[in-house]
């Protein structure tokens, strides 16, 4: 990047470190899946840490085992709105489905009972569910956000059960190693990598404590895993849609859509999706998602709309700023310099999507209807309000509803006996040429004299 945006990000990570009292600190921001800034505070073993300097990444962990989740269920294997218990059964929230599990909706209890998990080695999947008696459920399902770290120590469960064999085991080979991330692991220090040591800060002295880094056991999944910026960057890049053969982008979009949002505090400016957190914040809608276990804070957020992202690591307990820092390099970067949008290029069209193109009317309030790359459609309202929504083809003169108030929705083209479209119907709204044509099949029908003053 430029001197002068350099300059402004380095500023606001060292105002962090220092200002936070971080032993060491170090940020990196992603633009079009690459790295195109950097930067360290502190130390690590007496120097700067290095992109290659593994830091525990904490809740992180849950969208990666999400994404493992949905990998099933694009195979066939399960249903989102399965409940557990047809995969996992014995546990006294088998009424919870898989959906209410990765979006923190299933009402389960947000910590294992007995020791605190995140300081304490942990047991098998036997000891926790054993453990999980029936007043783990705090909330009816679906009744509200209740963020449960317990919650993806089951879907970890799930994902043993559905491939038959250890989650771990799973996303390292369909996950982590198809996306380049060689150096994310359950332990630190594999590979030969320097790993940071996790302290508490003092809250009134400049002294350390180190903090422990046990095994998680049976919660390992909600936040076991030590990475580096070069592999949380590919992960980044992955949460904004660049995925490789690893999931489709279409599924990567569902997983960012808010499945539930915190507006206990007014207006919601966090909520979650189908492993992922969302977070507006100066006027962007982030999404990734914090982590933090005793001695570390990371953070991996990125706005899909401009493909600017950032990662940060902290190796202590608390004071620092985790989630503000990254949406304020991601700021910073784009203020500082705006990414250009996509080159235009002419695209080919099929005539018969060319004449379904124009205005349409929906009674008297009129559409425009626009074609997309790739036989897709895009339906808006003239004067911009109201609601608008992308298809895609799923066959001959049928569309699928993908986003906004049509999402799921079936688009039909209705054709006269010449083949010239006449009307569209859209989830049994009939759009036509001319404001209600008698022509058309608009149901209640069109008054027979017509319009009049």
């Amino acid at each position: 990047m430029l001197p002068t945006t350099e300059l402004v990000l380095n500023r606001r990570v060292a105002t962090e470190q220092a200002e936070g009292r971080a032993p060491s600190l170090a940020a990196a921001v992603v633009r079009d899946g690459e790295i195109t800034w950097w930067g360290s505070r502190g130390t690590v073993d007496g120097a700067r840490p290095e992109r290659t300097t593994q830091y525990r990444i904490g809740s992180i962990t849950k969208s990666i085992v999400a994404a493992a989740v949905l990998r099933l269920r694009d195979e066939g294997l399960l249903d989102l709105g399965d409940p557990l218990d047809k995969h996992v059964p014995g546990t006294t929230f088998g009424s919870s489905t898989i959906a209410q599990l990765l979006s923190h909706t299933s009402g389960l209890t947000s910590e294992s009972p007995g020791a605190w998990w995140e300081r304490s080695p942990g047991g098998g999947w036997t000891d926790l569910s054993a453990r999980l008696t029936a007043d783990a459920t705090k909330h009816r399902p679906g009744r509200r956000f209740h963020y449960s770290n317990v919650g993806y120590g089951v879907l970890g469960r799930l994902v043993t059960a559905v491939r038959g064999t250890d989650w771990l085991d799973v996303v390292r080979a369909e996950i982590l190693e198809p996306l380049g991330m060689r150096h994310t692991t359950p332990l630190p220090g594999e590979h030969g990598l320097v790993a940071a040591t996790g302290y508490a800060v003092h809250p009134f002295a400049d002294v350390l404590l180190p903090e422990p880094a046990h095994n998680a056991g049976a919660m390992a999944p909600a936040g076991q895993l030590w990475s580096t910026l070069d592999d949380l960057v590919r992960w980044t890049a992955f949460t904004g849609g660049r995925t490789g053969d690893v999931l489709d982008p279409g599924t990567v979009a569902e997983m960012r859509e808010a499945a539930t949002v915190d507006d206990s505090g007014g207006p919601w400016t966090a909520g979650y999706g189908l492993g992922f957190q969302l977070i507006q914040a100066g006027g962007k809608r982030l999404c990734g998602h914090t982590g933090s276990m005793p001695g570390f804070l990371a953070c991996t957020l990125i706005d899909p709309a401009t493909q600017t992202g950032a990662v940060t690591f902290a190796n202590t307990t608390s004071g620092v700023g985790i989630a503000g820092l990254t949406a304020d390099l991601i700021s910073i970067a784009d203020d500082h310099e705006p990414p250009l949008p996509a080159e235009w290029t002419p695209s080919p069209v099929e005539p018969r999507l060319l004449e379904l193109t124009g205005l349409w009317h929906w009674g008297p309030k009129p559409y425009h209807l626009y074609a997309l790359p790739d036989g897709w459609l895009n339906l808006t309202p003239a004067d911009g309000a109201g609601r608008a929504s992308r298809f895609r083809p799923i066959g001959d003169d049928r569309w699928l509803g993908l986003d906004g108030y049509y999402a799921g929705e079936t688009l039909t083209v209705g054709r006269v006996s010449d083949g010239t479209p006449a009307y569209l119907d859209l989830a049994t709204f009939v759009f036509t040429r001319t404001p209600y044509d008698p022509k058309a099949p608009v149901p209640g029908g069109v008054d027979p004299e017509g319009w009049r003053a």
